[in-house]
């Protein structure tokens, strides 16, 4: 039996003191990195409101909010390429999420392993300058 003052958490809606962290776009969308948990390889990129978070939290499961569609999607549900979800981290602005995951098949939609593979963009090389 639960007391009248005991709080239950409500499972439909984001955990409060986590929604009061995040920091959000004019849509209400925070970015959200996929990291494969072992090899550290980032996978994509994609957005989330509170509901694809909590999705994401509760289900073990990515779930993201689709800009183009205007809908939830969870990643692998049409394609078999589901990310398991091993952590989720917060930056230290609120503005963006790395989600470690374990990746089945391939993380982007053109069928590469990540979203990153294809386009490498021609960039100086930096090097630290020494102190001494």
């Amino acid at each position: 039996m639960t007391d009248a003052n005991d709080q239950v958490p409500d499972p439909t809606t984001l955990d409060p003191q986590i929604a009061a962290l995040l920091k959000r776009d004019d849509q209400g969308l925070v970015a959200a990195v996929v990291q494969q948990h072992d090899s550290g390889d980032v996978l994509m990129v994609g957005w989330m409101d509170d509901e694809a978070l909590r999705r994401t939290l509760t289900e073990g499961r990515v779930t993201f909010w689709s800009r183009s569609r205007q809908e939830y999607w969870r990643k692998g549900d049409t394609s078999g390429h589901a990310q398991w979800v091993k952590a989720v981290r917060l930056d230290c602005d609120g503005d963006a999420l790395l989600v470690s995951v374990d990746q089945v098949g391939a993380a982007c939609h053109t069928g590469d392993r990540t979203c990153f593979d294809a386009r490498v963009l021609p960039a100086t090389v930096g090097e630290p300058v020494s102190a001494d």
